[in-house]
Parts: structure tokens; sequence; C-alpha cells
């Protein structure tokens, strides 16, 4: 116990030393607050320190860099730099929006072009029975209303649709090959033909540069050997394709036409919640525009193959019903098609029967395809799918460099759905904004009111004021 009070007063005479310490501290602080700052020996101005003394801290090393002095008095006002948003000009901003915004939706687009090329036969076979149902579908609907179940209207339709495909197939293949020797007859007569004509003509052709131009095209052939037979075996591997696409599709038709309703229904579903009765009310009117695309379509193409494969059967050209039918094939390629299969006819009629021949044949050609433009497609297939020419050319030529053949096909009826889809969303749109606006007041309420104002005249039938 006699050691605690000197432990006691050591401990209370560090304290004061601490104390003495922080206050000396707190002292030194406060006088570099108040120190001035040295300036140039030429600026006259008034220094707060007496000329001799010296700054308590001048002693201290490192004292300078322990503050940061403020600006001089002397020194110019500096603005405040503004904010980089507002120094870039309105028109660039509205760019920069724009061009992220169309960014973003080009890198959408090319991602869902290398799905669909990476899955492209399932894709074309989906949409080849999309565009068979709707040929079909109608046929279906007929026969549901004479009273036959469901089912047994889908087998129905399905089995005599793809008969009548098959059969149309086998005839044309059947035709091609049992007039293929008389064509090749006709077509060395017609080259002959057309080698003395070239002779004889005044474009001063000889026999060396026709013998010439003949040994060319046998020396390429020759040469070219190897890529002959990789085209053919790439022609099996095509026909393969062709054949699993074909079987795809009917399958999908089946599907299609039996359970078409709870497909939609289903699709529906994955829809949010606030976009699903725009879509519910856009889809009917796509299916509608689609089936009278394909309806309107088909009897177009069979008009055409059946005037044309008239006309070329009156000037005794060979293989006229094999044209005929791919005549109307090729009609459901819009304006490509039309010119792909006239040439074809013309080619045809112009090495078997001569240049007369093939000037007819171009003159029934053209007649049936301007009456087609101007009076069949306009009367057929009504404004609810009319497409503007150079949507239709920019859609063909698109949906060809993408998927061929297939994707040249498809590629119209698709723009017509999409420009359906588009203008119905467009007014639902409208109709629910109209519908959610706030109900209008005083005069305006006048001019929207269910009933006249008093003392306006009356209305005729025809919502036109009378006097």
């Amino acid at each position: 116990m006699s050691k605690l009070p000197g432990w006691l007063g050591r401990l209370g005479a560090e304290l004061t030393e601490l104390g003495e310490r922080l206050e000396q501290r707190r002292a030194e602080a406060e006088e570099d607050e108040a120190a001035p700052i040295e300036l140039p020996e030429t600026a006259a101005v008034p220094s707060a320190v007496p000329a001799g003394a010296v700054p308590a801290e001048a002693g201290r090393p490192g004292a300078a860099a322990d503050r940061v002095p403020p600006p001089p008095a002397y020194a110019p006002s500096v603005a405040a730099r503004p904010d980089p948003v507002a120094a870039i000009p309105w028109g660039m901003r509205v760019a920069a929006e724009a061009s992220w915004r169309l960014l973003v939706l080009a890198g959408m687009l090319y991602v869902l072009m290398r799905v669909i090329s990476a899955v492209q036969l399932v894709v074309l076979a989906f949409v080849a029975a999309l565009l068979v149902t709707a040929m079909l579908q109608p046929t279906v609907a007929r026969l549901r209303r004479y009273g036959l179940p469901r089912g047994l209207a889908t087998a129905v339709t399905a089995i005599l649709g793809f008969v009548i495909m098959g059969l149309v197939g086998w005839f044309v293949v059947w035709q091609v090959m049992d007039n293929l020797d008389t064509l090749s007859d006709k077509v060395r007569a017609g080259i002959d033909e057309l080698k003395h004509w070239l002779l004889d003509s005044p474009f001063h052709v000889t026999e060396q540069q026709i013998n010439d131009v003949a040994k060319n095209l046998s020396d390429t052939i020759g040469t070219n050997t190897e890529q002959i037979t990789s085209a053919g075996l790439q022609g099996v591997t095509v026909m393969a394709e062709v054949l699993t696409g074909i079987l795809l599709a009917m399958f999908s038709t089946l599907f299609l036409l039996y359970d078409g309703n709870r497909i939609w229904h289903w699709v529906l579903k994955l829809v949010p919640a606030q976009a699903r009765p725009g879509v519910a009310g856009a889809g009917p009117r796509a299916w509608r525009t689609l089936t009278a695309y394909v309806r309107g379509t088909v009897i177009v193409a069979l008009i055409d193959a059946i005037f044309i494969g008239l006309g070329i059967w009156f000037l005794k050209v060979p293989m006229a019903v094999p044209l005929a039918v791919f005549i109307f094939l090729f009609a459901f390629i819009p304006l490509v098609g039309a010119v792909i299969s006239g040439a074809l006819a013309v080619v045809v009629a112009l090495v078997t029967e001569g240049v007369f021949t093939a000037l007819m044949v171009l003159l029934v050609v053209l007649a049936v395809q301007q009456i087609e433009g101007h009076v069949l497609q306009p009367f057929i297939l009504g404004r609810a799918v009319r497409v503007h020419p150079l949507a239709v050319v920019l859609s063909v030529a698109a949906g060809g460099m993408i998927a061929g053949i297939g994707g040249a096909v498809v590629a119209v009826p698709l723009v017509a759905v999409t420009n359906t889809v588009v203008g119905y969303l467009r007014s639902y749109g409208q109709e629910e904004a109209l519908r959610h606006a706030p109900p209008p007041r005083g005069a305006t309420a006048i001019d929207v009111a269910p009933t006249p104002a008093p003392g306006s005249p009356p209305e005729d039938s025809d919502g036109k004021k009378t006097e």
C-alpha cells in the first residue's frame, strides 16, 4: 500500500505533460493557418508579418507540405466547368441515343439470323407447313360445319392435299422423262438452225468462231469433271435435306390443322400479360391475311399456268404441260418467279421451234402477266394483302440471299403479315391511350359528346348535318 501514492503521482505527472504537448501542437496549428503567403518581390501586397520576424514554423521541416495554401487575392476568378452532358449539342445527343439503340437492334437481328441459318431446314419446313395449313384450313372448317369430327376432318383434308401435291409432282417428273428424248433431238436441231442463222446473219460470225466456242465449252466441261461430280454429290445431300424438310412440313401441317387453336393459346401464355390483349387481337388478323394471300396466290398461279400452258400448247411447243406446272410453282415467288418461268418457256420455244414461235410465246407470257398484275391480283388478293412493289422486290431479294428459293417464297407473305400486325398494334395502342385518357371538360366535351349540342342542326342516318 505504501507504493500506491507514488504510482498515482507519476501517472498524474505524465497526464499533465501529455496535456501540455497537446496544447503546444494546437497552438502551432493555429499559427500555421494564420501565417502569410510568400509573394514575389515585384508584387506590392502588404504582409501581415512584420519585417525581420521569423515565423514560428520556419524552422520546422516539412511544414509547407502539411498545408494547402489558399488562393492569392490577386488571382482571377475561374468559372466552374459545365456538365459534360450539357456541353454536347442536342442533335449530337439524339444521334448518339439513336445510334446505340440501332446497334443493339442490329446485333439482335444478326444473332437471330445466325440462329435461323443454323436451323434453316426446320424453320423453312415450319413456314411451309404454315402456308399449306393456311391453304387447307378452310376445307377443315367447312367439313366441321358439315358435322365431321375434328380428327376425321383433319385426316381427310390432309390426305387429299398431300395426295394431290404428290400427284402433281409425279406428273411433272413423268412428263419431263417422257419428253426428254424428243426434247433433246429438237434441241440439237434448234442448235443447228441457230448456227445456220448466225452464219447468214449480218453479225459476220464465221464457222470457225462457232467451232471455237463449242470446243471451249467441251474443254470446260472436261476440266471441271471433279466439280461436276462434287456438285452431284451435293445434289444427293440436298435431296436428302429436301425429303427431311417435306416430312417435317407434313407432320407440322397435321398438328397445325388439328391443334392450331391450342398451339396459339399456348403461344399467348409466353407473351407478357400487359401485351397479351394486343397480341391476341393481332394473331387472328395475321392469320386471315396469310390465308387470303395463300388462297389468292394459288388462284392467280393456277390461272397463269392454264392460260400460258394453253398458249404454249397451241403453238406446238414440246413439254407444254410440264412448263405450265413450272409456271404454277414459280408463281409463288412474286415478280421474280414470273420472269424466270416465262424466260424458261421462251428458251424452250426458241431452241425447239425457232425465233418466230419464241416471239409468240413471249407475247402470250407478257399478255397473261399484264392481266395478272392489273386485274387478277387487285381483284383476288384485295387490299388487305397488298404490298408496295418496292417492298416486294427488296423482301424477295433479301429472302433469296438469306435462305435461297425457300426464303424468296416466304418473304412476301411474311412482309404482308408483319404489315397487318404492325397496323393493328398501332391502332390498338391509340385506342388504349384514348380509353385511359381523362374525360374532356368544358367546351371540348361538346365536340366529342354522343348527342348533338342544343341548338345544333340534326344529323341524318349518314352522320351528316342537315339544315
